[in-house]
């Protein structure tokens, strides 16, 4: 009658992968192009700022799919300043990414460094969310 016993359908999650158009793939490069420029230009005294753009690089290189360029780019990033924005949340999800990949590829080595690297970003989130 009411059903509250009844097994409810597990609807299979859909997994839509969009691979980026050509055109998008140019436009990401000029984009990262301009950023080095601006990073190159930027004073070596405003950390912030280049924060913000190793930041907007890694992001880049993420959209691209060059997660090791990416991963490069958002730690140089929080060398700079420490934050949890968007920067952080995509390292950690590349980490976990690259962790995940080594259990598959029973890699326990890359496991345990990438579980320290996941370990590293907690401790920075503490950090962050203490100095407020």
């Amino acid at each position: 009658m009411f059903g509250f016993f009844k097994k409810k359908e597990k609807k299979a999650a859909e997994v839509v992968e969009t691979a980026l158009t050509e055109e998008e793939k140019q436009a990401l490069t000029v984009k990262l192009q301009e950023l080095a420029a601006q990073i190159e230009a930027a004073d070596p005294a405003e950390k912030e700022e280049l924060a913000q753009l190793h930041e907007q690089l890694g992001l880049t290189y993420a959209e691209l799919e060059e997660t090791e360029q990416a991963i490069k780019e958002l730690e140089t990033s929080l060398e700079y300043k420490l934050t949890i924005k968007d920067g952080y949340k995509k390292l950690m999800s590349l980490y976990n990414a690259k962790r995940a990949e080594a259990a598959r590829n029973g890699d326990d080595a890359g496991i345990d460094y990438y579980m320290g690297k996941m370990d590293d970003m907690r401790q920075i989130a503490k950090k962050v969310t203490i100095s407020g």
